[in-house]
């Protein structure tokens, strides 16, 4: 296997973890500090994808401003759906299933509405790179990279930088004494599952740009997805990221130098081995 090849794969794969990355930041937050474990959070991000698609070959609208109805429209399903769970008192274990049944529903809307049939959203960027040697990196997926780059560090930034983001990881880690030092606990809350919601729809914009869509993807994704964000650790946007390029480096390479399908099995590899050997942050 040459080294270009090899490269090239870790370049993929590096360009990949932005993606797993972004898709990651919205259930991290919400995992670490809304203690709701929102499996919906994929169906969200693959229903933005199909409605960037929608309104790109039907209505001829560019992706970036489709960006801009699809990412304030999910921001209000995201404290709706909060409103649904704070009214029902919904645990952190009862999320988990709630959220999958919704992430069922989602992909029979989908499948409803656009049919299981493979579907790609063919834009004037889809074949465009930038060559820097003998390697070429895609313009898509570097814009991915970007975003999910600069979500992360402005989400890391607002968490430990500002007086809102003090008071969320206040009132995540003990709520009656964030209270008795007036914090809104549940203010706080509508507010950040509406952000996570809409980098859901943020990242579905990027996997409408770079990916083929299918509904039967939202099960695959969030496997790899969830390891991602359990090794970068919850409440972690520089981690999750960190983990999205882990994870994506390693698929890639693999995929090049060992066996495509061993790829699958990467993520929970290194998933085991972390666990087993327990670092402070998992």
């Amino acid at each position: 296997m040459s080294a270009t090849l090899l490269a090239q794969s870790a370049i993929g794969g590096l360009l990949l973890g932005g993606i797993y990355g972004l898709l990651a930041l919205g259930l991290s937050m919400s995992w670490g500090l809304l203690r709701l474990v929102n499996l919906s959070h994929f169906a969200l991000a693959f229903l933005g994808a199909y409605l960037t698609y929608q309104l790109g070959t039907q209505f001829g609208i560019a992706p970036w401003l489709s960006a801009l109805v699809v990412v304030p429209a999910f921001f209000v399903v995201g404290i709706a759906l909060h409103a649904l769970f704070v009214r029902f008192q919904v645990s952190e274990f009862a999320s988990m299933l709630v959220t999958f049944g919704i992430t069922i529903l989602i992909e029979s809307l989908i499948q409803w509405l656009w049919s299981a049939d493979y579907r790609k959203f063919e834009s004037g960027y889809a074949q465009a790179s930038l060559r820097i040697g003998p390697l070429f990196v895609p313009v898509l997926e570097l814009a991915a990279f970007a975003c999910a780059a600069l979500l992360a560090v402005a989400a890391w930034a607002g968490l430990n930088r500002t007086l809102l983001g003090k008071a969320l990881r206040a009132a995540a880690h003990d709520g009656p004494i964030a209270a008795a030092f007036g914090i809104n606990a549940k203010r706080l809350s509508y507010l950040l599952a509406g952000l996570c919601a809409a980098s859901a729809g943020i990242a579905g914009v990027f996997i409408a740009l770079t990916s083929t869509l299918a509904p039967s993807q939202i099960e695959a994704w969030i496997g790899v997805v969830f390891a991602v964000v359990i090794i970068g650790g919850l409440a972690r946007p520089l981690g999750a990221l960190a983990a999205g390029c882990l994870i994506g480096v390693s698929e890639s390479v693999t995929m090049a130098a060992v066996n495509p399908a061993w790829a699958p099995l990467v993520a929970f590899s290194i998933l085991i081995v972390l666990l087993l050997w327990r670092p402070r942050w998992l």
